[in-house]
């Protein structure tokens, strides 16, 4: 496949069309909604609900061991804090990836803000996996796109021109 989502693949053996781009957890099945899509969809909305809930409890044994440290409430507060935003953070980041591709460069640069906001990243593919595959409508729209630009560009060719008749 080429660089570009949704584009096709001039490999040996392609098919000449655009080829959907699989998604993490459900491959190429978000397209037509078959090989057990539903069922996927299902196992990722469990799979990362109970990642969120493992993650809150290692969270709150990290929350004890500040308490038992002693080291005051104003680090308490601020490691708390910290936690919170980064995760509400890392939420509006992944949900607004399921829409547009992310920059590259902006994804680089918050990498530490997202793992330690990871419990965030969890809610947010959980709830997104409620209504559909995790970025399903954003591949599903380039898809679609690359099928009609295709279809427009194999339609405009009507035969081998070397057999056209020349006007003289």
């Amino acid at each position: 496949m080429s660089d570009e989502p949704g584009t096709p693949d001039t490999s040996a053996g392609s098919t000449g069309g655009p080829r959907p781009e699989p998604l993490r957890f459900f491959g190429t099945s978000w397209v037509n909604h078959d090989d057990r899509y539903t069922a996927r969809r299902i196992g990722v909305a469990v799979g990362s609900l109970a990642a969120a809930v493992v993650s809150c409890l290692v969270l709150r044994l990290a929350y004890e061991g500040v308490q038992l440290a002693d080291t005051g409430s104003f680090v308490t507060v601020l490691v708390v804090a910290m936690f919170a935003i980064c995760s509400a953070l890392a939420f509006r980041h992944t949900w607004e990836s399921f829409g547009k591709r992310p920059d590259l460069d902006r994804q680089a640069s918050l990498r530490g803000l997202l793992a330690i906001g990871f419990v965030g990243s969890l809610l947010a593919y959980f709830f997104r996996s409620l209504v559909e595959a995790p970025g399903e409508k954003l591949h599903r729209a380039e898809y679609e796109t690359a099928v009609q630009e295709h279809e427009r560009r194999s339609t405009r060719r009507s035969g081998d021109p070397s057999k056209k008749k020349r006007k003289r």
